[in-house]
């Protein structure tokens, strides 16, 4: 215990020097020079800004489960403390209804209130900095058709320092680049629009990439995979790990294009099915992509280099005839002894990015727990996975868990008794 907390401090430590070395570096930028004519040189519209709400999956994150359509109160768990989403209706007192478009404007690109005083980036402006000015005009117009709703959210419960909003100042000279998406001239048309769509208004980057210490997007492992904290299907909170979406064979590599887009606008194809965290994501967003949106998202993700994690030691050699022992027992009938499942009673195991992940956390998940499926439609048709936390012991479930990362085409580390112990 004195381990863990003598490394908190280093920790600490480590964020406040951090912070004053890069407060030698950066100068923090004045708010945008806009007029309030400056809407007014915009194709707004309020469909586009519906759409684009949409496709940016606003309403999961502002709209909590008994609250109403973007007035904000959905808990986030970070390693730094309980962040809230705020009220984005058009209430003057508690949401965004007195925010001119300059105020809404300079969130988007610096993350900074009307007030002066700085967000945080659980609200994704370091993406959603790569929008044009059009696009955030016409989210800004579609917001003002909000009804507003009177809800003040909770405060947030964050550790010292990171309670400090000032410090992000030096945080974002180090982290944050808010400029627009500059076009790749050496790449297709659809393909700068899949990068638009992934890196900025999509966001994907928050979940599928890796973090430094300090909360920042790992850019050298863009993509490759990231873990973050979010409810299993008890309800709980536990790690996730988001699956490599590079063309990686530990990612997306076994994917077509078209297994891409059907897994964007139905949440199931033959290599892998919705559950979880990516429920909200796929029914209230990339479902309603339009289909050159879902192509051009594909077309990008098949057209970046390949990209990986370091992966860890290999199972024992007994550890992988437990594994196929318990897999044979509990798995095989539905997932069938070759791994490659069957359209009613088990996803396909093969090359399967989840099992490859390069935290373990969601595959472990789904053994623990079962997959927490969508409601119908979709995933209408699917034998439910029952959970094994209470059947299988840690050690039972790294057994089957470091088979199957090693089998049916799959290349990854060995899991442990621990890492199964730590998401119960």
């Amino acid at each position: 215990m004195s381990f863990i907390k003598s490394g908190r401090r280093v920790i600490t430590v480590c964020s406040l020097v951090l912070a004053v070395v890069a407060s030698c570096l950066y100068v923090f930028k004045a708010p945008a020079a806009l007029t309030p004519n400056d809407l007014a040189h915009y194709n707004a519209t309020v469909e586009k800004g519906r759409y684009l709400a949409t496709v940016g999956n606003c309403a999961t994150c502002h709209t909590s489960n008994d609250g109403e359509p973007y007035a904000g109160g959905v808990e986030f768990k970070t390693p730094f403390g309980r962040l809230f989403s705020t009220n984005i209706t058009m209430d003057k007192e508690t949401g965004i209804g007195a925010w001119s478009f300059k105020d809404f404007y300079n969130a988007f690109k610096q993350g900074i209130r009307p007030d002066g005083t700085h967000l945080y980036p659980a609200f994704p402006y370091t993406a959603f900095a790569k929008l044009t000015d059009e696009d955030i005009a016409s989210l800004y117009v579609y917001l003002q058709t909000i009804a507003p709703v009177n809800a003040p959210v909770p405060a947030n419960d964050l550790q010292f320092p990171y309670n400090q909003r000032a410090l992000m100042t030096f945080w974002k000279g180090l982290f944050h680049d808010e400029a627009a998406y500059s076009w790749n001239a050496e790449n297709s048309a659809a393909w700068n629009r899949g990068a638009y769509l992934v890196k900025g208004l999509g966001h994907c980057d928050a979940c599928h990439t890796p973090r430094n210490l300090l909360g920042a997007e790992q850019s050298d492992l863009a993509l490759t995979g990231g873990v973050y904290l979010d409810k299993v299907k008890t309800g709980d909170y536990q790690q996730w790990s988001a699956v490599n979406l590079t063309p990686a064979k530990t990612g997306l590599g076994a994917w077509t294009s078209d297994d891409i887009v059907t897994y964007l606008k139905t949440g199931l194809n033959d290599k892998a099915v919705l559950h979880g965290p990516m429920n909200e994501v796929v029914m209230n967003s990339t479902s309603h992509l339009t289909q050159d949106d879902a192509e051009a998202i594909a077309i990008y993700l098949k057209g970046i280099p390949a990209n990986s994690q370091p992966s860890g030691p290999p199972p024992s050699p007994e550890t992988l005839a437990a594994g196929e022992t318990m897999y044979t027992v509990h798995c095989g009938a539905c997932h069938l002894p070759t791994g490659l499942g069957d359209d009613i009673l088990g996803i396909s195991l093969v090359e399967s990015a989840i099992i490859q992940a390069p935290d373990p956390s969601s595959l472990l998940n789904v053994i623990l727990y079962g997959p927490h499926l969508p409601p119908p439609p979709f995933i209408a048709d699917r034998t439910r996975m029952k959970m094994f936390g209470k059947r299988l012991s840690d050690q039972d479930i790294a057994s089957i868990a470091s088979y199957l990362r090693v089998n049916f085409g799959n290349q990854a580390s060995a899991v442990t008794a621990d890492q199964v112990r730590s998401q119960r």
